[in-house]
This record gives structure tokens, C-alpha cells and sequence, in this order.
């Protein structure tokens, strides 16, 4: 091969080298992005954490230069950079000017959580000099709710534990050929307790009898077999199964079909303890005989 047809392929090679992939990580505090970060880490993402917002263009060029080499890129963007908001938006679209997509991961959990992890860690908010945690926390939810607003996905970290993060983590950014198509989180929860954040479709099963106003039920929860069996003797549980499975059937598929690699499905009763348990538990083994990677977690099941 001459010098010269060297130099072409060289320069061939160099325009097909493919953007890296950014994930910005963003939140309230508290709610597990140095965590996410760790997480990505794991699978292969090169991570900063606390990238001030003006820099990252500047980052990406950095990495556009390694021809490749760095292909899956993290970066933590939060309130510890007191000013970020003013340069977030216009650092991004210049991401997009340059080629190089992104999705926005916005982490969050009610304020309890958020308020009960702060006095464990006793750590202060950033924003809570003079206002407390709770006064930081809503500034903090005025300031990034853009943010959440164009996020690819907004997770609700208040029941996880850091080993269901992580696994929603993986199934939505992993490169992996084993990855599922679809992860579907069922959730269980209270309506007096609120809707879970995250939520994509939602079942309101306070239509079934309460197994609350049975005296002898009321201190069991929906994983228990009186309460199972309760349950099952009404024709009204039966039929709603029935139909819920062809809806879920016809559901999934499309939201497979339309890219969506995560779906949470929360079931809710009043108090998130009888009828939204059973019912989550349910709908998990019809969709798991069809094939679907399922999680199941019971918000409030303790409360």
C-alpha cells in the first residue's frame, strides 16, 4: 500500500471513529448519584463526578480525540456547583453541535427519605444554610426541575436498596448482549402515602375488597396466604387478573418496540399493604411467564 493510501484509510478511519456516549447524572442530594456513578464505573463508563457544567464541552473534546478509545462517558452535574444552572443547558447543546448524544438520569426520593439519609449521614445540604435540609430540598427540587422534566429516566430511589439500583442501572446503560429487552418494576404502594415518583403506568386495585376491615386479616399483608386466599375467593380478582393479562400483553411488546429498555408499573391500595401486595406479586408472575425480566418491591408494606 502506498504512503498515500495509508495516509487516506488513516483519515477514513478517523471520521468513522464513533462518539463517545454521555450520561449525565443529575438529582436532589442524597438521593444515590455518587452511587450511579460508582455503578457505571463497573460496567465500563468513565466517570467524573461533580463536572462543573462549563467544562464538559471542553471534556468532550478530550474524549473525541482519543479516537474512540473512551466510549461510554459519565458525568455527575448537581447543585455542589452553586451556579451550574446557568451553564448546564448550553453545554449540552453544544454536546449536540459536536455530535455526541446524551441522556439525562435524574435521581430522586421523597423528602422522608431524603431527610432520614441526611441525619444518618449527618452531612448538610448544600442549599441549607439558614432554611434546614427540608427548606435545601425544595430549593434544590425549583432549581434542577428542568432537569428532571428532559431526563430519560427519572428513578425513584426511596425503596431501592443498592443492589436493585445497580441492577436498574445495568439494564438501562449495560453494553451487554445478554441485557434484557424490557426490566419491569412493580411497585406496591398507599394512596395516602402518594403515587411512587417514578411511575409509568399506574393500577388502582381499591376496587377489590379490603381485607383490612376483616378483623382477623388486618395484621397480614398481601404476602400472606389468609389474606392470598381472601383474595382469590372473589370473582372480581379473578376477572380483573384475566383481563390485566391480556392488557400487559399487548402493553409490553409495544413499549419494546418503541425503544423503552425499563417500565415501573406501581399498584396501589389505601394503605399499601393488602390488595396493591398481592396484586404486584400477581401481575409479576403473569409477566415473568411471559418472558419479562421482572423486580418487585413493596413501598409500604411496613407502614
Amino acid at each position: 500500500m502506498s504512503e498515500a493510501s495509508s495516509i487516506e484509510t488513516e483519515n477514513e478511519d478517523a471520521c468513522e471513529t464513533k462518539a463517545p456516549r454521555f450520561v449525565v447524572i443529575t438529582g436532589v442530594s442524597g438521593a444515590g448519584k455518587s452511587y450511579a456513578i460508582k455503578c457505571l464505573e463497573d460496567i465500563g463508563f468513565f466517570c467524573v463526578d461533580n463536572m462543573p457544567a462549563i467544562l464538559i464541552p471542553v471534556f468532550a473534546d478530550l474524549c473525541l480525540q482519543y479516537g474512540g478509545r473512551i466510549s461510554n462517558v459519565a458525568l455527575v452535574v448537581d447543585i455542589r456547583e452553586r451556579d451550574f444552572l446557568d451553564n448546564i443547558a448550553g453545554s449540552l447543546s453544544e454536546l449536540r453541535s459536536k455530535g455526541i448524544e446524551y441522556d439525562i438520569l435524574f435521581l430522586d426520593a421523597t423528602d422522608e427519605t431524603l431527610l432520614r439519609r441526611f441525619s444518618e449521614t449527618r452531612r448538610k445540604h448544600p442549599l441549607g444554610e439558614g432554611v434546614g435540609v427540608l427548606g435545601g430540598l425544595h430549593e434544590e427540587r425549583r432549581r434542577v426541575a428542568f432537569l428532571r422534566d428532559s431526563a430519560r429516566r427519572v428513578i425513584d430511589t426511596s425503596a431501592m436498596t443498592p443492589g436493585e439500583l445497580r441492577d436498574v442501572l445495568v439494564s438501562t446503560f449495560g453494553t451487554s448482549d445478554k441485557r434484557p429487552e424490557l426490566l419491569t418494576t412493580i411497585v406496591s404502594f398507599g394512596y395516602k402515602l402518594g403515587l411512587p415518583l417514578d411511575s409509568d403506568v399506574v393500577l388502582d386495585v381499591r376496587f377489590l375488597p379490603n381485607p383490612h376491615y376483616v378483623h382477623e386479616l388486618r395484621a397480614y399483608t398481601g404476602n400472606d396466604k389468609k389474606v392470598i386466599a381472601f383474595l382469590e375467593a372473589c370473582d372480581v380478582t379473578r376477572e380483573f387478573l384475566e383481563h390485566l393479562e391480556s392488557f400487559l400483553g399487548f402493553l409490553l411488546p409495544r413499549f419494546t418496540k418503541e425503544g423503552k429498555s425499563y417500565l415501573t408499573i406501581a399498584v396501589g391500595c389505601t394503605g399499601g399493604r393488602h390488595r396493591s401486595v398481592y396484586m404486584a406479586n400477581r401481575i409479576a408472575e403473569l409477566l415473568e411467564r411471559q418472558g419479562v425480566d421482572v423486580r418487585v418491591q413493596h413501598r409500604d408494606v411496613t407502614k
